[in-house]
C-alpha cells in the first residue's frame, strides 16, 4: 500500500515532559501534537504501547494486547474524583518536572532520564488508590462505561488481569513454575484463582480501562489535527506474558511449559555474538490450523489503537533465527522458514489491505523482499547505514524506492550526533562528499536528506531534531539494561526547530 508523501517525528510518549517521573497521556502529549502541526508534520511514530518488561523494554511486555498503565495521566484520575490533589504531589526523592521552564542557560545537551525505580511505585500506588475509590464510589455512568470496556476487550482482558494477579502472587516467577493446575490452566484452578484475586483483577482491568480511554481521546485529538499515529508491533512476545500462558499450544514449549527454542538474530553490526532475545518462538503449524486467528486478532486490535502499524523484525516472517533455549548466546542458531504468504493472506482476507510498514533491516534475503512487495508493504531505509560501502548501498538516497520509509536512525540507533562522532574515516569521507557538507551539522543534514528522498515517508527521531548526543539514544540492541529512559525538555525546543521542519516539508512536497 503506497502512503501519501509525508513526514513525521519518532517520539515515544514516555519521552515527553511531565510532572510524575515519565511522559504520559497528559497535557504535554497534546502540546506535542500541536507542535507537530506547527512543524508541518503529519505523522507521530511511537514505540509499542504495551507495558514494559525486563530492562524496561516495551518490546518485552507481559501482554500483546494490554497497554502500559504507566502512561495513564494521573491528573485525569483526579478529575474523575478518584485521587486527591495531594496525590499528584511529587515527593522530594522523585524526578522533577522536565516540562517546567528552566533558566536561559539550559542547553540542548540537557539529558533527563526516567528513574524507573522511583517512577514505577509512585504511579502504581496512585493507580491502586484510584481503582479502589472507583470501586467504592464510582458513578453509575462510570461503572457502565467500565462494563462496556470489559465486554469490548473480553477476548484478552480477563486472561491478562488474572495472569498479572497470579504473577504478583508468585513473585514474578516463570508461570511454568506455578502449581501445575494453574500452569496448565485447569478450569477448576482458574475459577478458584479468579475468585481469590477478584479485587486485584478489577484493579488491572481498571488500569487498562483508563489507558484505552485516555489514549483514544489523545489519538482522536491528533487525527482531528491531521496527525496520524504510527504504532509498533513486535513480531515476538515475552515468555512471561498472558498470551503465551493462555495459548501454550501456539508456541514452541516442552511438556513443562518451558521454551525449547528462542528468538534472536545472528552476529551482526550491533553484536559480535548476535542477540539472544529469549522470546519463545511460534509453533506456526498450530497457527495455520485455525487460519492464523491469533495473529489476525492481534493486528486488528493494534489498528484500533493506531493508524499505521510498523511490524518489527519483518524478516522473521520469511525466515527466523532459531536458538536452542540452552544456548547462552545467539551464535549457535539456525535459519528456519517462517509462515510467509499464508499468514499475510489470512490477515488480508480478514481485515483487507492495511497500512503496514515492514521493518526489513538486518540480514535481508530475496525471499524477504519478495514477501514484502507481494503484499505492498513499505520497507525501511536508515541513513546512518548508508555510508559504509559504495554507491550501490541500498540505504543511500539515490537507491531508495517510493514505497519505503526513510529514517536518519531509529530507536535502536545512536543519535546522528553520536553516530557522527564515532563514524569511521570511510563513512566520514563518503558522507561529506555525498551530502556536500563539512559535517558541522550532521543531524539536520541527514534530516534534509531524508526529506529529499523519493521515499513516500520520512520520519525523524526527536533526538536528531534537537541534535542531541549519544547519551540521549533510546536503546542499544544487545544491552539488557540502562536504556528506554530518555526524556526531552521543552526548554530544548526552540521556534526554529518547528520552522525548519515545516520549511523542509514544504520544499520537498511533504506538506
Amino acid at each position: 500500500m503506497r502512503f501519501p508523501r509525508a513526514s513525521g517525528v519518532l517520539l515515544h510518549p514516555t519521552s515527553l515532559p511531565g510532572p510524575h517521573g515519565s511522559g504520559d497521556f497528559g497535557p504535554e502529549a497534546y502540546h506535542f501534537v500541536d507542535w507537530l502541526v506547527t512543524a508541518g508534520q503529519k505523522l507521530w511514530q511511537i514505540l509499542p504501547l504495551a507495558g514494559i518488561g525486563p530492562g524496561n523494554s516495551p518490546y518485552m511486555s507481559n501482554s500483546a494486547f494490554a497497554g502500559n498503565a504507566l502512561l495513564v495521566n494521573l491528573a485525569e484520575l483526579q478529575a474523575q474524583g478518584w485521587l486527591d490533589a495531594a496525590d499528584l504531589d511529587v515527593p522530594a526523592s522523585a524526578p522533577g518536572d522536565p516540562g517546567k521552564a528552566k533558566p536561559a542557560a539550559a542547553t540542548a545537551t540537557a539529558n533527563t532520564q526516567i528513574d524507573f525505580a522511583v517512577m514505577y511505585p509512585f504511579r502504581m500506588v496512585r493507580l491502586a488508590k484510584a481503582a479502589a475509590r472507583f470501586a467504592a464510589s464510582g458513578s453509575t455512568e462510570q461503572r457502565e462505561d467500565f462494563a462496556r470496556f470489559q465486554q469490548e476487550q473480553a477476548t484478552w482482558l480477563n486472561d491478562y488481569a488474572l495472569f498479572l494477579s497470579l504473577c504478583e502472587e508468585h513473585h514474578w516467577r516463570d508461570w511454568c513454575e506455578w502449581e501445575t493446575a494453574l500452569a496448565k490452566r485447569k478450569p477448576a484452578a482458574l475459577k478458584a484463582a479468579t475468585a481469590k484475586h477478584a479485587e486485584r483483577i478489577l484493579f488491572w482491568q481498571f488500569c487498562q480501562w483508563r489507558f484505552y480511554r485516555q489514549w483514544a481521546q489523545l489519538k482522536a485529538y491528533a487525527n482531528a489535527k491531521g496527525v496520524e499515529i504510527i504504532g509498533d508491533t513486535p513480531i515476538f512476545i515475552a515468555y512471561l506474558s498472558a498470551e503465551v500462558w493462555a495459548n501454550q499450544h501456539l508456541f514452541e514449549l516442552d511438556e513443562s511449559g518451558r521454551p525449547t527454542v528462542v528468538a534472536g538474530v545472528p552476529p551482526d553490526f550491533f553484536a559480535a555474538t548476535g542477540q539472544r532475545w529469549g522470546n519463545p518462538l511460534y509453533r506456526w503449524s498450530e497457527h495455520a490450523k485455525d487460519g492464523y486467528a491469533w495473529w489476525v486478532e492481534r493486528i486488528k486490535r493494534t489498528f484500533e489503537l493506531v493508524d499505521i502499524v510498523r511490524i518489527d523484525h519483518f524478516r522473521g516472517f520469511a525466515g527466523y533465527w532459531e536458538i536452542p533455549a540452552s544456548e547462552p548466546t545467539a551464535v549457535k542458531g539456525r535459519w528456519v522458514p517462517g509462515p510467509g504468504e499464508p499468514l499475510f493472506k489470512a490477515i488480508t482476507r480478514a481485515l483487507g489491505p492495511m497500512p503496514i510498514i515492514a521493518e526489513d533491516l538486518g540480514v535481508i534475503t530475496p525471499d524477504v523482499d519478495a514477501l514484502r512487495k507481494k503484499f505492498g508493504l513499505p520497507g525501511m531505509r536508515i541513513l546512518q547505514f548508508a555510508f559504509g560501502g559504495d554507491a550501490s548501498d541500498r540505504f543511500l538516497p539515490h537507491n531508495h524506492e517510493p514505497d519505503t520509509v526513510v529514517y536518519a536512525g531509529t530507536h535502536d540507533n545512536d543519535t546522528v550526533a553520536g553516530w557522527w562522532a564515532t563514524a569511521t574515516d570511510h563513512e566520514r569521507h563518503l558522507a561529506r562528499g555525498y551530502l556536500n557538507t563539512d559535517g558541522h551539522d550532521m543531524p539536520w543534514t541527514l534530516i534534509r536528506a531524508a526529506m529529499a528522498s523519493v521515499a513516500d515517508t520520512a520520519v525523524h527521531p526527536m533526538q536528531d531534531v534537537l541534535a542531541l548526543p549519544s547519551e540521549c539514544r533510546m536503546n542499544f540492541p544487545g544491552q539488557e539494561s540502562g536504556w528506554w529512559g530518555w526524556r526531552f525538555d521543552w526548554s530544548q525546543v526552540q521556534p526554529w526547530h518547528a520552522g525548519r521542519l515545516a520549511e523542509l516539508s514544504r520544499l520537498y512536497g511533504r506538506t
